[in-house]
């Protein structure tokens, strides 16, 4: 079952839950920057896990001491829905386990 895309109204509330997320070109991103590249790598595993428990997938990008994330919905024809967001939130909320800023 598809999710139903957010409204643009919608999406500006959420994102005011989400200090530092943005949208850019349609997709929900977000660097983090870490004081290594371990553990830029560590978070890497801790949003790919999460991705698996969710079943929705961003494009994660591990640079040297950074970690970002671009994510849609595919199953909304490339909307913004709910699952990205709930996505954003998990990252978010761990993220400063990991040192990210």
């Amino acid at each position: 079952m598809a999710t139903e895309p957010l409204s643009q109204n919608e999406i500006e509330d959420r994102l005011r839950e989400l200090p530092g997320w943005s949208v850019e070109n349609g997709l929900l991103t977000r660097t983090y920057r870490l004081g290594t590249h371990f553990a830029a790598t560590a978070m890497v595993v801790h949003v790919a896990r999460t991705q698996e428990e969710l079943n929705h997938h961003s494009a994660l990008t591990l640079g040297y001491n950074t970690v970002s994330l671009a994510v849609s919905t595919h199953d909304a024809g490339g909307a913004l829905t709910v699952r990205d967001f709930e996505l954003a939130r998990r990252v978010e909320a761990f993220a400063p386990v990991h040192g990210a800023a």
